[in-house]
């Protein structure tokens, strides 16, 4: 069996077996799949996740590297709590109504701006002469389900966005080629309307109410470094926040 991968897929994407083991561990996280749990058999499983048996068990490798995964020879694969539950989405808070879902992003913009003058709490450029940022609007989906429309912003002090070189995660991308990580956020969650920009795929027209989360990302230094805000179908997604 091969992997079920269409030619115009982002070359810049997660490997397969890293999206596969980022949606076991959004659901291990979410307690979808408890403690002491059976995965079905890996021929069966693969099958259902559209993937080979080969790639498959590359991501339940990372899930045993992880703690999170017991592997029995002539038994099966089980759930075990108490691992490493850290992802790229590990910040993603919106969850279909079924539960969880593999976030994915289609780039809609990338282009260098002025920062506008409500975002004047960004980091160390804004309070220059030259208060310049990167701008990224992207569609946001679960699994293949379209869920919402984003514009984030990124302080000019992070350094210039490749957009050639961008993945489904952000934050992954910041690590990678800006060499900063995302250490602290705070969201805002309201009812607002869709933006004016949002393409004909977002189930929301333009102007038509929907939710929406506002998020002050920080890394190392006293100001933020990113916000963004991302308008979400609430027939669709739900915000989801759990306390550990």
């Amino acid at each position: 069996m091969t992997d079920q991968k269409t030619a115009s897929h982002n070359p810049n994407a997660l490997p397969l077996y890293v999206q596969i083991s980022e949606l076991l561990i959004r659901d291990i996280a979410a307690g979808r799949l408890i403690d002491g749990e059976r995965l079905p058999p890996e021929r069966e499983m693969a099958e259902g996740l559209g993937i080979s048996v080969g790639t498959l068990r590359k991501a339940l490798a990372d899930l045993t590297k992880r703690g999170l995964l017991m592997r029995i020879q002539g038994s099966g694969n089980y759930i075990q709590q108490g691992g490493e539950t850290d992802s790229v989405y590990g910040m993603f808070r919106l969850e279909l109504h079924s539960g969880g879902g593999l976030p994915r992003a289609t780039y809609l913009d990338v282009s260098r701006q002025n920062i506008p003058k409500g975002l004047a709490t960004l980091g160390p450029t804004s309070f220059g002469k030259e208060a310049w940022g990167t701008r990224i609007r992207r569609l946001r989906f679960l699994n293949d389900t379209v869920i919402a429309v984003e514009e984030i912003w990124l302080d000019g002090s992070a350094g210039e966005v490749a957009p050639d070189l961008l993945s489904d995660s952000l934050y992954r991308y910041y690590q990678k080629q800006l060499g900063f990580w995302i250490n602290r956020a705070e969201d805002r969650v309201a009812i607002g309307q869709s933006p004016q920009w949002a393409p004909k795929e977002f189930p929301r027209a333009a102007g038509s109410p929907t939710g929406y989360i506002e998020r002050l990302s920080w890394s190392d230094g006293p100001e933020p470094i990113e916000f963004s805000k991302t308008w979400f179908d609430p027939d669709k997604a739900l915000y989801v926040q759990r306390l550990k």
